[in-house]
C-alpha cells in the first residue's frame, strides 16, 4: 500500500506554516532533502511503509541530537505527562493498594466523590459495575481503567467493610480528582516549620500557601522548604514561590536564548514569608524549577541551602503541537539565577552519559564526601549581599552538604523492601487495629510520641516476612532495625491521617532535615551574613 501524498513532511511543514505564523519561513536544503527521501520511500520501496512511524522516528532522531530535554510525545501520552503538572485527573478519588488479591482502599482523597459518598480506609472493592474483581489477580492497570474515566460518569461499587456481614453498595459520579503537590506541611519544633513540595504544578502556589498559613498559626518563625527529588515543572510556579520568599523588586531568574530574547523575572508583591530563618532542602534529584528557587534564594543570601548537589537542568522547554496531536518540548533558552549562574550540566556526550551522571557522581564518592566536588574557577560566582562563593555549570552546589547514610541498609532490608513487604504487613495490621488506634492516638504528636513501633510491630513483621520467603538474619534485622520501625510507624500514620503524617514520622531520618533544624538553631545564618531579618 503506498504512502499518502497528502500526508507527506511537506504538507506537515505547510501546516506549522499556517499554525504558527512563519510568514519567512523559508524551506532549507535539509528539510528539502528529507521531503525527497519520503517521496522516494512512497513510490519505489520495496515494501509497504508506515509513514506515521517512519516521520516519528524521524523525529525523535533529530530532538536526540539537540539536547537531552528536547523531546517528542505521542498524542496517547502527552495527557499523561500533563496530569501531574495540571494538578488534576478524572475519577473516584481514592488511594488505593492491592492486598491479597483485593483492592483495599488506604485513603479517600480530601473533598473527592468517594469521600463524599463516604468511602473509608480499610474498604475492601469487591465489585465494579456487578464485576467481580477480587481474587482474580487484578493489577494496578486493571483498577485505573475500571475506576479513571470522564467527570460526571458513574460507576457501582461493592464494598466489604470490617463489622458488616453483606457487601455494601455505592453508585460514586466521577469528578476531577486534585494531584497535590505539597505532601506535607507541619511544625518539625515549636518555632521552625516544614513544607516538601513534590512538584512545581498549577496549584502549588496554592497548595504552599495554604500550609504556609497553617504554620503561621502555630506561630512559626523559620521554615524549611524540602525539594529533595522535585524534578521541576512550571517556570512560573518557581518565579511564584520565589515571589513568596524575597522582598519586593527583585530579579528571580531569566532566560535567554539564541533565538529567544532576554526575559527577566522579579518578585512583584508581598510574599508569605519574607523574614526569619529559611532552609531549602536539595539533593541529587532536585532539578529545573527547584533549582530556579535554591538558586534565587542562595544568590541573595536569604537562607541556607542543605543537601546535595543539584541534577543540573538549566535549560527552558516550550511545547509545540503537531497535526496530529502530538507535540515536541523544544528546548527555546537556558536559564540564569539573579548572580548569573547557568546551572545546566553539560551535555557535550550525548544522552546516554548525561543520565548515567548519578552513576558517575556515585563511582566518583560524591554521595559520600564534598571534597570528591571539583569545580573549575571558571564557574565560581559571587552571592548578591554577602558576597559568598557559588557555582554554576553543574547544577546547585549546597552551603551545607549532607552525605547520603547508608548505616542503616543491609541485605535484608533490601529483600523486604523490593518485595513490598512493608505496605502488605501496613494493610494488614491496619486492617485488624484501625478502630483501637484511632481511639487510642488522637493526634499525630501523640501517636509519634507514644507508639513504639519496635516493641509493638518488629517481630510481627520479621515473622510476616519469613512467611513471605525473606528469612530471618539477626545480624541484619540489628544494622536495619531503626529503618525498618520507623518506615513502619510512618506507614501507619499515613493510614490514620495524611501524607504530611508519614513525612512527620519519617523524616526522624532525614540528615538534612536534622541538619536545617541544627542550623536554625545555631549561629550559622549570623555567621554567613544571611538576609533573614
Amino acid at each position: 500500500m503506498k504512502l499518502s501524498f497528502i500526508k507527506t513532511p511537506i504538507f506537515f511543514t505547510l501546516l506549522l506554516i499556517s499554525q504558527f505564523g512563519f510568514s519567512q519561513y523559508i524551506q532549507s536544503e535539509g528539510s528539502k532533502k528529507f521531503d525527497a527521501m519520503m517521496q522516494y520511500i512512497n513510490y519505489y520501496y520495496v515494501d509497504s511503509a508506515d509513514e506515521n512511524k517512519v516521520v516519528e522516528d524521524a523525529i525523535v532522531a533529530v530532538l536526540k541530537e539537540l539536547d537531552p530535554h528536547s523531546v517528542y510525545i505521542a498524542k496517547e501520552e502527552l495527557k499523561k505527562m500533563n496530569e501531574p503538572l495540571v494538578g488534576n485527573f478524572e475519577g473516584i478519588g481514592i488511594q488505593y493498594n492491592i492486598l491479597h488479591d483485593t483492592l483495599m482502599v488506604v485513603s479517600p482523597i480530601s473533598g473527592g466523590p468517594s469521600e463524599k459518598v463516604g468511602l473509608m480506609a480499610g474498604d475492601k472493592i469487591i465489585e465494579v459495575d456487578t464485576q467481580n474483581i477480587a481474587g482474580i489477580g487484578i493489577q494496578n492497570s486493571d483498577v485505573q481503567k475500571k475506576l479513571r474515566g470522564k467527570k460526571g460518569t458513574k460507576v457501582n461499587l461493592g464494598i466489604m467493610r470490617k463489622n458488616k456481614s453483606e457487601l455494601l453498595k455505592f453508585t460514586i459520579t466521577r469528578d476531577k480528582i486534585p494531584i497535590f503537590s505539597v505532601d506535607a506541611s507541619y511544625m518539625a519544633t515549636d518555632e521552625i516549620g516544614y513544607i516538601k513540595i513534590n512538584r512545581f504544578a498549577q496549584n502549588t502556589i496554592q497548595e504552599f500557601k495554604t500550609g504556609l498559613a497553617k504554620l503561621h498559626k502555630q506561630e512559626m518563625k523559620h521554615l524549611i522548604i524540602d525539594l529533595r527529588g522535585n524534578g521541576g515543572g512550571y517556570l512560573r510556579t518557581a518565579i511564584q514561590l520565589s515571589d513568596e520568599l524575597l522582598s519586593d523588586k527583585k530579579l528571580i531568574v531569566y532566560t535567554e536564548g539564541s533565538k529567544s530574547t532576554k526575559q527577566e523575572y522579579y518578585t512583584t508583591s508581598k510574599g508569605g514569608f519574607e523574614t526569619g530563618k529559611l532552609v531549602i532542602l536539595i539533593d541529587e534529584g532536585s532539578a529545573s524549577a527547584s533549582e530556579i528557587v535554591s538558586g534565587a534564594i542562595q544568590d541573595y543570601d536569604r537562607g541556607l541551602v542543605i543537601g546535595r548537589r543539584s541534577f543540573g537542568k538549566g535549560l527552558v522547554q516550550k511545547p509545540f503541537p503537531l497535526p496530529d496531536g502530538s507535540a515536541i518540548r523544544l528546548t527555546v533558552a537556558r536559564y540564569y539565577t539573579p548572580s548569573g549562574r547557568c546551572i545546566q550540566r553539560p551535555y557535550e556526550n550525548g544522552k546516554e552519559a548525561y543520565y548515567k551522571e548519578f552513576v558517575r557522581r556515585f563511582e566518583n564518592g560524591e554521595y559520600m564526601n564534598e571534597d570528591s566536588i571539583s569545580l573549575p574557577d571558571s564557574l565560581k560566582f559571587k552571592t548578591i549581599n554577602s558576597q559568598r562563593t557559588v557555582y554554576g555549570g553543574g547544577g546547585i552546589m549546597p552551603d551545607v552538604f549532607v552525605p547520603i547514610d547508608t548505616t542503616l541498609t543491609s541485605e535484608y532490608f533490601g529483600k523486604i523492601n523490593r518485595k513490598g513487604l512493608f505496605n502488605e504487613f501496613t494493610l494488614d495490621y491496619m486492617n485488624q487495629h484501625r478502630a483501637e488506634l484511632e481511639a487510642k492516638y488522637l493526634t499525630v504528636k501523640t501517636f509519634k510520641s507514644d507508639f513504639n513501633a519496635e516493641s509493638e510491630l518488629l517481630e510481627n513483621f520479621i515473622v510476616f516476612a519469613e512467611k513471605n520467603e525473606v528469612e530471618r538474619n539477626e545480624e541484619e534485622i540489628a544494622t536495619s532495625k531503626r529503618l525498618i520501625t520507623i518506615r513502619l510507624k510512618a506507614l501507619i500514620a499515613r493510614n490514620l491521617w495524611d501524607t504530611s503524617a508519614f513525612f512527620e514520622i519519617a523524616n526522624e531520618l532525614n540528615d538534612s532535615y536534622l541538619k536545617a533544624i541544627e542550623e536554625i538553631n545555631s549561629n550559622s545564618f549570623k555567621k554567613e551574613k544571611l538576609v533573614y531579618k
